[in-house]
């Protein structure tokens, strides 16, 4: 799914705050940390609770060998002014229904904008790198904090259904999309940075 510019782990995002790049050993305590903490867990389908730093080692092995493969596209985020310390995870996976973004940020970190920054920037490089048409996100009905998060990165409801997967499996979700044109039309498009490896998209 991504191209060969991605399949590395020198390959990194800035946003205004933030460093998106691939998690790294070094990060299972507090990927463990965060994402153990029921709070983040109870809002994902697939995190683990309790969760150990032997899961979030497993995790991070398989998030770098995702990336490398081009199959996924997973990162660690990170804070500019503290780039060794873990906030939160953010990547996009190939599902059933075509490409979807997937993020979780600890607690401690919520309510000041970051995820919606990742997001966006996820996002952003998604549609500049690959030629796919549509990026999707699957939430719980009342996962307002995430919500949030994807509208204001320009996702709209794409419907509704009875039971998602994972965790979720006997809860209502709702699927929010972003299409090529809606992204290419969103406000201050024109305005984000030019990515070092933009490439004319068809």
């Amino acid at each position: 799914m991504f191209p060969e510019i991605a399949r590395d782990d020198v390959f990194r995002l800035e946003t205004r705050r933030l460093w998106l790049r691939w998690p790294r050993g070094s990060d299972a305590p507090a990927v463990s940390a965060l994402a153990g903490d029921w709070g983040v867990a109870r809002w994902t389908a697939l995190i683990p609770h309790p969760y150990t730093v032997d899961d979030a080692e497993r995790c991070i092995l398989a998030a770098r060998s995702a990336n490398a493969r081009g199959s996924a596209l997973r990162f660690a985020l990170t804070l500019k002014d503290f780039p060794r310390k873990l906030v939160g995870m953010a990547g996009i996976d190939q599902a059933e229904d075509g490409p979807r973004l997937g993020f979780w940020l600890g607690r401690p970190y919520a309510g000041r904008g970051l995820m919606s920054e990742a997001a966006q920037a996820l996002a952003d490089v998604f549609f500049r790198i690959t030629e796919a048409e549509e990026l999707s996100a699957v939430i719980l009905t009342d996962n307002a904090a995430s919500r949030a998060v994807l509208e204001k990165c320009g996702f709209g409801e794409g419907g509704r259904f009875e039971a998602g997967f994972g965790r979720h499996a006997d809860s209502p979700v709702v699927r929010m999309t972003l299409r090529r044109d809606e992204w290419r039309a969103s406000p201050g498009a024109d305005l984000r940075p030019a990515l070092p490896f933009d490439r004319a998209i068809a």
